[in-house]
């Protein structure tokens, strides 16, 4: 009995890929750049699978070329890509890749903020463009302090909370905003929730964590000017 056939959009970590290609007769695009839409048409013809990522646009179109299509497998944990909608309707399954990087984005989001805090890419630049003629004055890049600051975190699901836990080691304030409550932040971390107008005028940083939905689109603007 053949394998099933799937169209993998990017060439993925070997130990996933090697799970894929046991169970599928596999088609991998190789190239660093996503595949153009038109080729993702094109694939969508002739398999039974599609394994996506975020910069992939699977919708309407690419299920009007896949008949055979049941399953779009995405490695990533948004999936505003795929008009899932339109998939239910067709009985298409669409799948993501929840929590897998809730600390590395939690990681990664103090990194951008420590550098921003404390002029790092700035200070970088200074030096290799050779504009560092002074070995040290008190004023030079100095940036500002992180400990004992304001954050804000606007959305505190799995994220929101893996940066608020690391901002504790900090002895940072932390405020948050999400329409959900939740109380395990204001209990374990004693986090303070906040309306969004007042986390952006309290707060010395904000990190925001929302999924993009139709709720969350251009959020700032259900706040007022600050």
């Amino acid at each position: 009995m053949p394998k099933p056939k799937v169209y993998v959009t990017r060439e993925l970590p070997e130990r996933g890929l090697k799970i894929i290609k046991k169970y599928f007769d596999t088609e991998v695009w190789t190239e660093y750049a996503p595949p153009p839409k038109k080729l993702i048409i094109e694939k969508a013809k002739n398999v039974d699978a599609l394994a996506s990522l975020l910069s992939d646009k699977i919708d309407a179109e690419v299920f009007d070329a896949a008949p055979r299509l049941k399953i779009v497998a995405q490695m990533a944990v948004g999936f505003d890509n795929i008009d899932v909608q339109e998939a239910t309707k067709r009985g298409i399954y669409v799948t993501n890749t929840p929590e897998v990087l809730t600390d590395t984005t939690a990681d990664f989001a103090w990194t951008l903020l420590m550098a921003v805090a404390r002029r790092v890419v700035e200070a970088d630049k200074y030096v290799r463009t050779g504009q560092w003629k002074v070995g040290w004055h008190p004023s030079m890049m100095s940036g500002r302090d992180i400990h004992h600051a304001t954050i804000g975190i606007v959305g505190a699901g799995r994220i929101g909370y893996a940066v608020a836990k690391r901002a504790k080691g900090f002895d940072m304030k932390v405020l948050f905003y999400d329409v959900i409550p939740r109380p395990e932040m204001e209990k374990e971390l004693r986090a303070k929730r906040v309306d969004l107008d007042t986390l952006f005028k309290e707060s010395d940083f904000v990190s925001i964590h929302v999924p993009l939905m139709k709720e969350t689109y251009h959020l700032n603007m259900n706040a007022n000017k600050v």
